[in-house]
């Protein structure tokens, strides 16, 4: 395993990371032996971050099958980071040079399949496993508990809370849920999240000033630490994710797992992997006729979480797991011929 996911906080490519290697150390002990960021002779290199140094080391002998994970495309980094125009230029094709480099990529989400081909990526090496997410680390928890979180945190027991979550960028749509948090007065809206990538954050001048001086129903903890992210899934009535670009949101599967009802912006790379699952809006005065239902219909409610309980047995670990389980000795046997 190669990756520095986990070095910088608030992303969701460490939180896929993480539960990846939760799994393999805890129920496939006995079928891998894994080693972390280091140059030994292996089967399988499977590359998460696309780090220069990882790149590099694609050359030395020993790796084995080269496998890389696509967590995003040039495209989707727009609205994320601010890069010089030549500097940007230069990293995007280093990001498809990096991908170009390994035998097998693996998508988190099908949609990225014909765009990896349109960069001269053979289809034929690349195969879609869904992110997936922990029961043992998001779930539901009994209403007297979430009464007791929201006391904890300031809330009201009778608030209709609205959560977002993710980094603080306009790519996440920041600025339709600070809009939408004015609009409504009577309700408390929590954005969870905060500046991963400091002030070379896409609007982060902007954005900053928001966090600093929110309206009175806005809430930003900042980066929540994820052992206590099933705290704020539970604090919300309605999970609203109102980003513009993304593969498979571990958010929204977060939210998912504790049984939130969700509402996600209508873009075409959900509808292959998620639809029937949440209320999709096209943009914010649609997240705003979508939140008004839910806040006046407690049968949707209802729907809704029982909805998104649904998605999370079908993105469980259990399943995930087993075609991991399976794709790891296949690279191996293919590395060997």
């Amino acid at each position: 395993m190669f990756s520095s996911a986990e070095t910088v906080p608030g992303q969701g490519v460490g939180s896929a990371y993480r539960e990846l290697i939760n799994l393999l150390q805890t129920q496939y002990a006995d079928q891998f032996e894994l080693q972390f960021n280091r140059l030994g002779r292996t089967d399988v290199s499977h590359y998460h971050t696309i780090d220069l140094k990882f790149y590099l080391s694609t050359f030395l002998p020993g790796r084995g099958r080269k496998v890389g994970y696509v967590h995003f495309l040039p495209e989707t980094l727009e609205g994320s980071v601010k890069l010089w125009g030549p500097i940007k230029k230069i990293f995007y094709k280093y990001v498809i040079a990096f991908y170009r480099r390994m035998d097998q990529i693996v998508v988190v989400n099908p949609t990225f399949i014909p765009k990896l081909a349109n960069y001269g990526i053979s289809e034929e090496k690349i195969q879609y496993i869904p992110n997936f997410v922990a029961k043992e680390s998001f779930f539901k928890k009994k209403p007297a508990e979430k009464q007791a979180i929201r006391t904890r945190l300031g809330f009201n027991t009778d608030d209709f809370i609205v959560l977002g979550v993710g980094q603080v960028q306009e790519r996440k749509g920041v600025f339709d849920f600070v809009e939408l948090a004015k609009r409504n007065p009577q309700w408390q809206f929590v954005w969870a999240g905060g500046f991963s990538f400091g002030n070379i954050t896409a609007g982060y001048e902007q954005l900053k000033q928001i966090v600093d001086n929110p309206p009175k129903n806005l809430h930003f903890p900042g980066i929540v630490e994820r052992d206590t992210m099933n705290d704020y899934y539970n604090l919300a009535d309605v999970f609203l994710l109102p980003s513009y670009n993304e593969l498979f949101p571990m958010s929204a599967l977060e939210a998912f797992s504790v049984g939130i009802p969700t509402i996600l912006r209508d873009l075409d790379l959900y509808k292959s992997i998620l639809v029937g699952y949440y209320l999709p809006a096209k943009d914010r005065d649609d997240m705003q006729v979508q939140l008004n239902r839910l806040a006046q219909d407690e049968s949707l409610r209802q729907e809704l979480g029982d909805a998104a309980l649904a998605a999370s047995e079908r993105y469980s670990k259990r399943n995930v797991g087993q075609i991991w389980a399976a794709f790891y000795p296949e690279q191996a046997a293919k590395g060997r011929k």
